[in-house]
């Protein structure tokens, strides 16, 4: 059988669905990176994007650390919330399968990611009281700017 090729390659990785998934959620999170790079005007280092998100509706909300200060950016006339909608997707629907809470930060040109799932936090009872959480647990008490 010398010579003969089986088609079999040892080198090159089989794909699975969890390997496809995770493939898509790196392109989408860098995707996240770009949009908020583009909100902010350039460099996005000290962003954190904090994110609610249920059945038909998505929150993002964008900060920025400036030194003193922390700066909030609107997202609206981004394509943020459209990409935010196809990592939120990606997880299977069924219950606690797709997280309600994402929190993304860039620093030193990196991207940090978390997510919390309904079990860890019911985001269907409006509470504004989690987002300011989540920014003091960022920025402690810096003061936030948030535009006229």
């Amino acid at each position: 059988m010398a010579g003969k090729n089986s088609g079999i390659s040892r080198t090159k990785a089989k794909s699975s669905p969890v390997t496809d998934k995770l493939d898509a959620l790196g392109s989408l999170m860098n995707e996240i990176g770009l949009e908020l790079a583009a909100l902010v005007g350039g460099d996005p280092n000290g962003v954190f994007l904090y994110v609610e998100i249920g059945e038909g509706w998505v929150s993002p909300s964008v900060f920025r650390d400036e030194g003193e200060v922390i700066r909030y950016y609107n997202p609206r006339e981004t394509n943020l919330s459209d990409v935010l909608w196809e990592a939120w997707y990606l997880e299977p629907d069924g219950p606690n399968m797709r997280w309600s809470v994402l929190e993304y930060a860039i620093q030193d040109k990196k991207f940090h990611v978390s997510m919390k799932y309904p079990e860890e936090i019911n985001v269907e009872v409006v509470d504004d009281e989690r987002r300011e959480a989540a920014l003091r647990a960022r920025f402690g008490g810096k003061p936030v700017i948030y535009p006229p």
